[in-house]
């Protein structure tokens, strides 16, 4: 036989696998327990809410905290923030950190022009804030949230301006605009169920066209602030000089009472002394007459009004008589 006949035919070598097949099993469930765990817990915080889908349905709604699901995709989780309230801006898009402010912002006009009931153009820009109360709702009811939020209260604020003139618009009605558009914003969202609650409607600048229109109504508004400032000035004064008068007042009042119970009394007195001199007069009349005539004229004589002086008190002679003739 040849040397190619005499080789042996060897059978191939066999590569044996590393790991046993209880090893691999036990890999596997562990992979699948660690997968199973980190797919079934989640963390809400404590401003959201999360909503829990099981297989792409509504499930439940669970509140902040370490919360579990069941794994791989059986339940889904999507959290809301709930007890945030967020800001809308309309006719402006501010540039600060609130996310309101006015300066440095940027205008957009088709959102901020309108038309009053007078037939007048006016800006408004404002606010509106809302908070998300039905996070389920919040979800599915409504696909473009924000785009929707928009338009209502665009509509709204348009509605309610375009029923008032112009000058109420931007003077004494805010307050009252701001909370019709809050109710009626409520009353769409409600019905739409939307999910949310309007916190707050803020009216942040209304301002006419610019050009003429702006310089007059600055004008308006002018006369408006020397108008109300002239009123406090009045107000001020009034409150000043009225109680003055009146504290005046209330003094002559006492000081005449005062008079007329001492005009009274004295009255009171002369009477009474008059009256018992009439007494005295009518039980003796002769001595009663020589007594006045006496008292009289001793009156009379002490009187220098009288002209009549036996003794000169400026002599200081040992007679001290002056002359009755005239010479001294």
């Amino acid at each position: 036989m040849s040397d190619n006949e005499e080789q042996v035919v060897r059978p191939a070598r066999r590569h044996r696998f590393p790991f046993s097949p209880k090893i691999v099993i036990v890999l596997i469930v562990i992979l699948f327990i660690i997968v199973a765990a980190g797919s079934s817990f989640f963390v809400v915080d404590q401003t959201e809410q999360a909503v829990v889908l099981r297989f792409g349905k509504y499930n439940r709604t669970v509140g902040p905290g370490l919360q579990t699901k069941l794994p791989f995709g059986i339940e889904t989780s999507y959290t809301v923030p709930t007890q945030l309230v967020q800001t809308l801006t309309f006719g402006y898009r501010a540039t600060d950190s609130t996310g309101t402010s006015l300066r440095g912002a940027s205008s957009y006009a088709e959102e901020s022009v309108m038309l009053t009931g007078d037939l007048n153009i006016v800006n408004v820009e404002w606010i509106v804030q809302y908070r998300i109360n039905n996070p389920e709702a919040w979800l599915f009811n409504v696909e473009d949230k924000e785009t929707t939020i928009r338009d209502i209260s665009q509509s709204v604020m348009n509605s309610l301006v375009g029923d008032l003139p112009i000058l109420s618009v931007m003077t004494d009605l805010r307050t009252q605009i701001e909370v019709e558009a809050q109710q009626k914003m409520q009353q769409i969202f409600d019905g739409y169920d939307f999910g949310i609650e309007i916190v707050t409607v803020k009216l942040q600048n209304i301002v006419p066209p610019e050009g003429a229109v702006q310089d007059a109504f600055e004008d308006v508004n002018k006369a408006i602030q020397d108008m109300n400032r002239y009123i406090n000035e009045g107000k001020e004064y009034y409150n000043t000089a009225i109680p003055e008068a009146q504290g005046e007042a209330s003094k002559i009042i006492l000081q005449a009472e005062g008079y007329a119970a001492q005009r009274i009394n004295q009255a009171g007195g002369d009477t009474a002394a008059f009256s018992a001199m009439m007494e005295s007069y009518n039980a003796s009349p002769e001595i009663t007459k020589t007594r006045m005539y006496l008292e009289t004229m001793t009156e009379i004589l002490s009187s220098d009004a009288a002209g009549v002086t036996l003794v000169d008190p400026q002599v200081d002679n040992f007679l001290p008589v002056q002359n009755l003739g005239g010479a001294k």
